[in-house]
């Protein structure tokens, strides 16, 4: 398991053991995370389940893909450098202490 932080924009942090082979949208989804709303079900079809990336985690993750690009193109005020889709996180146990941070809203 992997333990996740998700941040809400208030400052809030929820702390989840999420199973590897999961996304990091489902396990938000799973543990009832606000915030991520994810409403094309991780199809990578809209930017509802948008986060910024931690710092200190950008380096660690896998690359974004053309198409993740061109939905966070839709993504409340999206950052070149930190904004993903947790649609298209993959969990591996290399993301055990993963931290995301949500927008004041998802659109």
């Amino acid at each position: 398991m992997a333990k996740i932080t998700y941040i809400e924009h208030n400052g809030t942090e929820h702390v989840v053991d999420v199973a590897p082979g999961l996304t990091v949208m489902e396990g938000a989804r799973d543990n009832n995370i606000p915030g991520i709303e994810a409403d094309c079900g991780g199809a990578c079809a809209c930017s509802t389940c948008h986060v910024y990336v931690d710092n200190a985690w950008i380096e660690k993750i896998p690359a974004k893909d053309a198409m993740e690009e061109d939905m966070l193109d839709f993504a409340f005020e999206p950052d070149a450098a930190r904004s993903r889709l947790t649609c298209q996180i993959k969990v591996t146990d290399d993301l055990d202490g993963l931290v995301v941070h949500m927008p004041e809203k998802q659109i």
